[in-house]
């Protein structure tokens, strides 16, 4: 018989980086109880990001941030829309060229991932932020 659980977690983040969230996420899926199933997680917001990428090196975290200032920088003149800053409009374009929603097998009461694998928050905004991020989990 299938179950579910739902939960929001909430993090802060200093502005735009990385924010490791495995540690919470795992917390939660090993309280549930459920030893299989499927955990979905769902950002609530529309400058931020979720990531699974390698948490043992830091310089990919930083050369991932460096990719994305070439990639999409603050102030461009192409972006109208800067209500909140010259980053609004460039933290909406991260975002959108990123994922807002993961999906992660749990196995035996855990989340299958990889050996150098964490689970991120990716903040795009340069001040920081209150984020939720929705988990659900299905399962046995």
């Amino acid at each position: 018989m299938l179950e579910q659980t739902t939960t929001t977690l909430d993090f802060g983040t200093r502005g735009r980086g990385l924010v490791e969230i495995t540690g919470a996420v795992g917390q939660w899926v090993e309280r549930s109880g459920l030893q299989t199933g499927l955990l979905t997680l769902f950002v609530r917001h529309t400058s931020a990001s979720l990531l699974v990428q390698e948490n043992a090196d830091p310089d990919v975290q930083a050369d991932l941030d460096r990719f994305f200032a070439r990639l999409v920088p603050d102030g461009d003149s192409l972006f109208r829309h800067r209500d909140e800053g010259p980053d609004d409009m460039p933290a909406h374009v991260r975002a959108a060229l990123t994922a807002v929603q993961l999906s992660i097998p749990v196995t035996q009461g855990r989340m299958a991932l990889g050996t150098w694998q964490g689970i991120y928050l990716w903040e795009h905004r340069l001040k920081p932020h209150s984020r939720q991020v929705v988990l659900h989990l299905i399962g046995s």
